[in-house]
């Protein structure tokens, strides 16, 4: 056990400290970066090589044909694991990561998005 004294510095120092963590949701922290959040899709970029598809792990993504050279991903946010390997893949850079984290829902049918970068 310590010594009464040198216990009584210490909780008279943590007294004076600043707190460690943010009044979230008050506070919001600011991502550091290459941070990776929620995807984003750009239709006009997309080609449909569906590559990302392809090297999606968890097998999170479709893309879906709407009309000639018109492109829409739908990510389904449940199985994302975040990596970001299919942003990597995409060669026409249509895939970018976001800094929004906030993607928790109560309805398991929202967490299936179909995302823009607009």
């Amino acid at each position: 056990m310590k010594r009464p004294g040198k216990m009584l510095v210490e909780v008279l120092e943590e007294l004076v400290r600043k707190p460690a963590t943010l009044l979230y949701p008050a506070q919001k922290p600011t991502m550091p970066p290459r941070f990776r959040g929620r995807l984003a899709f750009s239709a006009d970029k997309c080609v449909g090589c569906r590559l990302c598809v392809k090297d999606c792990p968890s097998g999170a993504i479709a893309i879906e044909k709407l009309g000639d050279k018109l492109f829409e991903a739908i990510v389904a946010l449940d199985k994302c694991v975040f990596c970001g390997q299919c942003v990597d893949s995409c060669n026409q850079k249509a895939l970018a990561m976001t800094d929004e984290y906030e993607l928790a829902s109560l309805d398991k049918a929202t967490l299936k998005a179909r995302i823009n970068l607009d």
